[in-house]
């Protein structure tokens, strides 16, 4: 560790572990940048992690700092050992718990990280948690209680900190979850869209395709050269910005900021060889785009658009079909849609993936009353939506965001 850079915390926490004289360390640094010396381990680590996670990796982390400008309630998390990084997690201070107002640590998020889970040494994963959550209580920044978001069900990390509750003698409460589109199977992506797609809808799909085919030349493309990468992050942001995200601003080019991250990550990822960028085009035009992001052997959604202007040819449908390819890639074993609940890739694809909130209790008698008292009101919240259906929710918020 670099204790001269650390502006907030660094000490030393003795865990029980096979060797009782191995420390477990706890930094935590102001915004979302590390030491560089330490940017190799934390690398490093994305390859050896429990569970793999691009948006949780440093290329992503550093293409999203925008988004942490003059946050001062941003933080990174390290937790090391004798044997280097056990995991890394960024971390933020909010007041919005759902529909209450509540002091309390999150991890860090922002509306285009898909997935919460932090970076964790493979076999370390309760070491990493009960170190984090015993540094939280010695902190005075650590206000109210611990919340993370978008954690995978039942996976090694979300496990590990179920095991480090338990061993602190804290409530780790599920307080949200979610089932979203998964990709997973040995079928063929022809058996895939057979078993997933009932014939009038697979004739509908086809007769869609002919039809865009006598307009002119119907060409699906994955981007192989690193020279047409700007170009055709410009093909993208324009083509959301023209469509339905543009007219509600919400559009990646309606903030300059956050185009510059689309950029940015883009260009991190292909440099790596851990993008996935499809286009359906029609005479060199694209009229559908996709991007994934590989963090092997899983691959994770990011972002999809398509021209208004060909909607009635069902063409984001279309290349999603053509994106089943993914099932003959050796170096993917899933894919992680990354959306929200009742999006149309849902009807293609059958598998589903579980992931939840999780909220843990600080030590210190302010911090247990607040947690117990915003625990109670979610508890009542949700025995009087099961009593009267459609009454108003109070579940906690969640920073990440999902695809649209």
């Amino acid at each position: 560790m670099h204790p001269a850079e650390t502006r907030s915390l660094n000490h030393s926490l003795q865990i029980r572990r096979a060797n009782p004289a191995d420390a477990v360390r706890v930094a935590l640094y102001d915004g979302v940048t590390i030491p560089a010396p330490m940017r190799p381990a934390w690398d490093a680590l994305a390859v050896y992690a429990a569970e793999p996670n691009p948006f949780a990796e440093r290329w992503f982390i550093e293409a999203s700092r925008r988004y942490a400008a003059g946050d001062q309630a941003c933080r990174i998390a390290i937790v090391d050992d004798d044997d280097g990084l056990v995991g890394i997690a960024p971390l933020g201070r909010r007041s919005d718990y759902g529909r209450l107002t509540v002091d309390h640590v999150e991890n860090w998020q922002h509306a285009n990280m898909f997935l919460g889970t932090p970076l964790v040494r493979r076999g370390s994963e309760e070491t990493f948690w009960t170190a984090l959550i015993t540094a939280l209580d010695e902190d005075e920044w650590a206000r109210g209680f611990l919340h993370f978001d978008g954690l995978v069900e039942n996976g090694p990390v979300h496990r590990g900190l179920e095991d480090a509750a338990r061993s602190l003698g804290r409530e780790c409460a599920i307080v949200h979850r979610e089932e979203r589109a998964l990709l997973a199977s040995d079928l063929s992506p022809d058996d895939y869209l057979k078993q997933n797609l009932r014939k009038k809808r697979r004739d509908e799909c086809g007769r869609l395709r002919r039809r865009l085919g006598e307009l002119g030349r119907l060409e699906t493309r994955e981007l192989q050269d690193a020279g047409d990468l700007a170009a055709w992050c410009d093909d993208f942001l324009e083509m959301e910005r023209s469509g339905w995200k543009g007219e509600a601003g919400s559009a990646l080019a309606c903030c300059p900021d956050a185009a510059a991250f689309f950029r940015d990550t883009m260009a991190a990822a292909f440099s790596r060889d851990r993008l996935h960028f499809l286009r359906l085009e029609l005479d060199g035009k694209p009229i559908a785009m996709l991007t994934s992001l590989r963090a092997g052997p899983g691959a994770f959604g990011f972002k999809a658009c398509f021209d208004q202007d060909y909607a009635r040819f069902s063409p984001g449908l279309l290349l999603q079909i053509d994106n089943l390819r993914l099932l003959d890639d050796p170096d993917i074993d899933w894919q992680d849609s990354c959306t929200a609940p009742g999006h149309p890739v849902e009807s293609l694809w059958s598998e589903r993936r579980s992931i939840v909130r999780v909220t843990v209790d600080l030590k210190g008698l302010k911090r247990r009353l607040v947690h117990a008292g915003a625990r109670a009101l979610e508890k009542s919240s949700r025995k009087l939506r099961e009593l009267i259906p459609g009454a108003a929710e109070s579940q906690p918020a969640g920073a990440a965001g999902k695809k649209a």
